[in-house]
């Protein structure tokens, strides 16, 4: 017997408390025969007005990852995927395994995790874009540019440009407007990168990158769809559909 809902998969999502942009833009993605269930990852709702602010903020979301997922896993997921991007490339741009091999150690050798620090790359490539200048959007502070740099060096592209729009706390990147979203790719577009990418699970930007790719000519990735597609192809699910970009509709 399998599951009445989600008979093709079930993905168990971590995404911290104050985000309210995943799980809406993950159930609007949602293919038939596919179910999300979310688990919160407890976190305060941290002013992040300097770099040693957002340094914090990173290291709360790490701290109550483990607490989350041991909770998702009760429902018996597929894999496990982290809606959350920062956490996947912070500090080091293998970070992503090394949380996979720590919640492997506490849960077992059979979980799986999904996260942007493997969706990202594997969206360039699907995209066609393999090398060269990429540049990024993101809600974060300046400090999170270093970071970001290697993690995308490490990849095999080069950091072009970034736009990081310093937003005042977790909860208020999800206040992020669109306008706000748009101008960023237009304005990172016009050197003319290869690809452009969003990074911030709390931002909401899946549609609104999916109309700058038409309008701008150049793939341009947002975080949520690149992980929520690796999700789905990482297990075998070929859905192919509009409203999302390129790699949904054509990848």
């Amino acid at each position: 017997m399998t599951d009445a809902l989600g008979w093709r998969l079930k993905l168990g999502v971590v995404t911290p408390s104050v985000n309210t942009v995943v799980q809406p833009e993950y159930d609007d993605m949602r293919p038939r025969g596919v179910t999300n269930h979310i688990g919160r990852i407890h976190i305060p709702d941290r002013i992040t007005n300097n770099d040693n602010d957002f340094e914090l903020l990173v290291r709360d979301i790490d701290r109550g990852l483990d607490e989350a997922v041991e909770r998702v896993l009760t429902c018996e997921p597929d894999c496990i995927v982290l809606g959350v991007s920062i956490e996947a490339v912070y500090g080091d741009p293998e970070a992503g395994e090394g949380i996979q091999q720590r919640l492997r150690a506490k849960f077992g050798d059979k979980l799986r995790l999904v996260h942007a620090g493997d969706a990202i790359p594997a969206a360039l490539r699907a995209s066609g874009v393999e090398d060269g200048p990429i540049a990024l959007l993101t809600p974060y502070q300046p400090v999170s540019e270093g970071h970001l740099r290697t993690f995308v060096e490490s990849c095999g592209y080069q950091l072009q440009d970034a736009i990081h729009l310093r937003c005042p706390s977790a909860v208020q990147i999800a206040h992020t407007t669109r306008e706000t979203v748009q101008q960023g790719f237009t304005k990172l577009a016009e050197n003319r990168p290869r690809a452009i990418v969003q990074f911030g699970a709390n931002m909401c930007a899946g549609r609104i990158a999916a109309e700058a790719e038409q309008q701008l000519g150049l793939p341009v990735i947002a975080v949520n769809t690149a992980t929520y597609w690796h999700a789905l192809r990482s297990n075998g699910i070929t859905d192919q559909f509009e409203g999302f970009g390129q790699l949904l509709a054509q990848h």
